[in-house]
């Protein structure tokens, strides 16, 4: 007993530590995640596949070997002692007993073993009744079950650990060493895998991915195992016909479901079927569960906009997980290659935010943004960066601006560059302002204008000082003398640089009037981007529009943007693809039945009371019977101390051993 309870321990250990840590992943993920001293010890103790390592079977085995021997050895005795009910017993030994009472009535024997009998198979009691010469013995048993509660709670341990080794990847790892077969750790598609990483359908059991695009058809599984996988044929072939999610009034996905048919290889049977979240299709043993659901393959159609002057915006199309050369990029140093990665078209996104611009939990507000596009541009070193964009505009603290996301690894949270939306709604106005900035003949024109009409509200003496003051702020901003005096790049940091040598106690006012004078000199850019589109002028009213104070920020961040130029999504045309979990768990039933035993013994054990009561009935000339009982039961307490107490209220009608008027009944 010590032992299986000591494995049974061990054996909840590990699964809890199979559960916090994540299984069956590859070493690198293990690395970003532990480090590399720790991932090398936990591969090597087996913690990164706990279910399928080989002292969690072995241990598996030992508790279905000692509970088994366990229940084996017992259960003969149980079920012996269930139908003996000690009738034997010597009406002396009944004084031994804890619970006792003996009364003498005035009843014959007969009559008093009538009634007795009548009272206890009334109770539930089941008796057995043994004559003797010197009186009659009725021995009676109730809550047998509790014993029962004992074999079936053994069992059922034995059943679930049954399942459990039925059901995992015994049946994988046994055919992959008996037919040479060996782990993938490859890429490319499912069709180029060859043979020697494939296992037949008639795997007794396993659990795999198997990917479905809307309108297509596939049988063949995925199996992963650590830093690879295997591919495990289906004995039928699975069609998408459509795929269909249902969304929350936020947004939000409230059920998705797939529309599929079954066709059997061998006998060729069509079978058409639905699959839900949590409602399965079953098919020759197979269930077949919902499991997530992806792209499939979506047509995008984008836009690529250069942020330096000197290139125009031209049109791409591609699909997602499909590539190509990026064009328009100049140099082959620079060369880049756009992966696209994935289409989402609803993004449910919290809104709410306080003053300062931060998220409120307490308050949510989902709201679908719209769709955006993700996409790697990777150089000609091999190197990528991971991008994200929106495609509409998205209401933000009160203002509408356009989010792209940028992040050097997949671990890493995006970091977005907000562009503001110009009065059309799109970002338009805001690029050719970043594309005019890094123009010097247009800088110099926006720095004269912008002197000009300060001349005209401070007098003419300022105009030059003020032409030479924005001309630098803008060549600073745009990073045109970085180099020249070892400047930061570009941007707000390049301004800061300028104000170094200003004293601390006039470095407020100093940064006040940069900025102004900047903004100020943004503005007459943007309105000469927008005469040279054909666009009438904005006009300053006093204050710095909020559109200009969005800009100056994106300007500033998009010098930071690690690509020449950006993609935005126009237009698309989705396909959807199902991710189905097949599985075949041959050790199901037994773990189902196992639970039931177990469920039904722990409640026997628990709340049931095994109890044994013998009477002893004895002629005596003078008083008529001799009554003499005594009760027996597992667990000594204030129900038995209760049911003593009624036993003897009805065995007794009249008076009690001790003295004291009892019940009739």
């Amino acid at each position: 007993m010590r032992f299986s309870i000591a494995l049974l321990t061990a054996i909840c250990v590990a699964s809890v530590i199979g559960t916090v840590i994540p299984q069956n992943e590859s070493h690198g993920n293990y690395i970003n995640q532990l480090g590399p001293v720790w991932a090398d010890v936990f591969a090597i103790a087996g913690l990164t596949k706990v279910y399928s390592a080989w002292w969690f079977l072995w241990m598996l085995v030992l508790l279905v070997l000692s509970t088994g021997l366990c229940v084996a050895r017992h259960t003969p005795g149980i079920l012996v002692d269930l139908r003996d009910y000690k009738e034997s017993l010597r009406e002396q030994s009944l004084q031994a007993f804890h619970f006792k009472a003996s009364e003498h009535t005035k009843e014959t024997p007969l009559a008093a073993q009538r009634r007795v009998s009548g009272y206890l198979t009334a109770a539930g009691w089941r008796i057995k009744v043994k004559a003797r010469p010197q009186g009659t013995m009725l021995a009676a048993q109730r809550g047998s079950a509790n014993k029962l509660g004992y074999i079936a709670t053994h069992a059922a341990i034995v059943l679930i650990c049954l399942g459990g080794l039925l059901d995992g990847d015994l049946s994988v790892q046994a055919q992959m060493a008996w037919q040479g077969k060996s782990i993938y750790t490859g890429g490319g598609t499912v069709q180029g895998v060859g043979g020697t990483h494939r296992l037949n359908a008639r795997t007794s059991a396993f659990r795999a991915n198997l990917r479905v695009v809307e309108g297509s058809h596939a049988s063949t599984a995925v199996i992963n195992l650590g830093d690879g996988v295997v591919l495990q044929q289906l004995p039928f072939e699975v069609e998408l016909r459509k795929f269909g999610i249902d969304y929350h009034s936020t947004g939000m996905p409230r059920q998705f479901s797939s529309d599929i048919v079954i066709h059997d290889h061998e006998s060729g049977q069509v079978t058409a079927a639905t699959v839900k979240v949590n409602q399965p299709a079953f098919y020759r043993g197979v269930a077949i569960y919902q499991s997530s659901f992806e792209d499939g393959g979506s047509r995008l159609i984008l836009e690529a906009i250069p942020l330096e002057s000197g290139r125009e915006p031209f049109a791409l199309e591609g699909h997602v997980g499909g590539s190509m050369l990026l064009p328009g990029v100049s140099g082959d140093a620079q060369r880049f290659t756009v992966e696209f990665t994935g289409l989402r078209v609803i993004n449910v996104e919290n809104l709410a935010a306080t003053g300062e611009g931060k998220h409120v939990d307490r308050q949510k507000v989902l709201r679908n943004v719209g769709p955006s596009v993700s996409y790697k541009l990777r150089d000609a070193a091999g190197q990528a960066i991971e991008y994200h964009n929106y495609m509409l505009p998205i209401d933000f603290e009160g203002r509408s601006v356009f989010l792209l996301g940028v992040r050097g690894a997949p671990d890493l949270p995006y970091r977005y560059l907000r562009i503001p939306a110009d009065d059309t709604g799109g970002m338009a106005g805001w690029v050719r302002l970043r594309q005019a900035l890094s123009d010097p003949v247009l800088r110099h024109e926006a720095a004269a204008r912008y002197a000009a009409h300060g001349a005209k509200v401070n007098g003419p003496g300022v105009e030059a000082s003020l032409e030479s003051a924005a001309g630098r702020l803008l060549d600073a901003f745009a990073g045109a003398d970085a180099r020249q005096q070892n400047h930061r790049a570009a941007g707000l940091l390049a301004i800061s640089d300028l104000l170094d040598p200003v004293a601390q106690d006039r470095r407020g006012p100093a940064s006040e009037s940069a900025l102004r004078v900047l903004a100020g000199g943004l503005f007459e850019l943007l309105n000469l981007t927008r005469e040279r589109a054909g666009l009438a002028p904005l006009v300053f009213k006093g204050g710095v529009p909020s559109f200009m104070q969005e800009a100056v920020l994106a300007l500033s961040d998009s010098f930071l943007y690690p690509a020449p130029l950006a993609l935005a999504l126009t237009d698309f045309e989705q396909v959807q693809a199902s991710v189905f979990q097949v599985t075949r768990a041959p050790g199901k039933t037994l773990v189902y039945l196992g639970a039931v035993l177990l469920a039904a013994g722990v409640f026997a054990m628990l709340y049931v009371r095994e109890r044994r009561l013998w009477v002893w009935l004895a002629a005596n000339p003078q008083s008529g019977t001799l009554v003499t009982f005594a009760l027996s039961t597992t667990r000594r307490n204030l129900d038995a101390e209760a049911e003593f107490e009624r036993l003897k209220s009805m065995l007794f009608p009249l008076r009690s051993q001790v003295g004291g008027p009892f019940p009739r009944v």
